[in-house]
């Protein structure tokens, strides 16, 4: 597991936007940066799991957060840029961008993959991290320490039979992430780097092997030490590397 202790106030003022916030490590994360004083911007699918962990943040007395309904797979190029635009008159900047939210697609052989189910998870997965990236990029240039965390997989790094769109959607995630990473270099106070959670208790996990059993894997508040290291001011030297949360 990785390694490191965060202050209490490690985020303290920064203005973070999560997504895929309302369940698994989405979830997690969302409430633990709350925690550490940031204020989170809860963009999901789904407002009723949002509101739970607005609820849930509201109730532990942190930050108020923002629910911000959106859907992935349908939005528009402009919706986009209405979501940067909201952020830009509501808070004139963003310090964190935590790109979480994904789907599995099937697990089947390239041959068995249909051209529908790989361009909806190369949407959702892929498309959607880029514009949303693209969007919110010059909000981010206007914070003094800005981070991006983009999710990847084991699968994005080594690429394995039957994982199809999956595995190809995380090796887009972690060419997108050095590609930011290297035009942000020496040009702006934002640097991206990649998280693999590696197995972990969630919905997906249990999708993916449904014999598994989840006791063996970690909760997703388990694997949050990496995901403060990567978000907080300790890590403002580090810029294009891939970690792992388990490693």
């Amino acid at each position: 597991m990785f390694e490191y202790k965060a202050r209490p106030d490690l985020l303290k003022n920064r203005i973070i936007l999560v997504t895929g916030a309302g369940r698994g490590i989405g979830r997690a994360a969302a409430k633990t940066y709350a925690a550490h004083g940031a204020t989170i911007l809860l963009l999901g699918k789904t407002e009723e799991n949002l509101n739970e962990v607005y609820d849930e943040i509201e109730a532990a007395g942190h930050p108020q957060a923002v629910v911000v309904p959106f859907d992935l797979e349908a939005a528009r190029p402009e919706q986009f840029e209405e979501l940067a635009a909201m952020v830009e008159t509501e808070f004139g900047r963003l310090d964190g961008l935590l790109h979480n939210a994904g789907i599995l697609g099937p697990r089947a052989s390239v041959e068995q993959t249909s051209g529908e189910a790989f361009m909806q998870v190369m949407q959702v997965n892929v498309n959607a991290a880029f514009m949303l990236t693209r969007a919110l990029l010059p909000l981010l240039r206007q914070s003094n320490d800005a981070s991006i965390i983009f999710t990847s997989s084991s699968v994005g790094r080594k690429g394995r039979a039957y994982w199809g769109a999956y595995a190809v959607s995380k090796f887009a995630n972690e060419g997108l992430m050095q590609v930011v990473a290297d035009e942000m270099d020496g040009t702006a106070a934002v640097r991206a780097n990649s998280i693999n959670p590696g197995g972990t208790r969630t919905d997906m996990r249990a999708l993916a092997y449904p014999a598994e059993n989840p006791a063996r894997n970690p909760t997703p508040e388990e694997i949050m030490p990496v995901y403060l290291y990567l978000m907080g001011p300790d890590s403002a030297h580090v810029n294009g590397q891939a970690f792992n949360a388990q490693g």
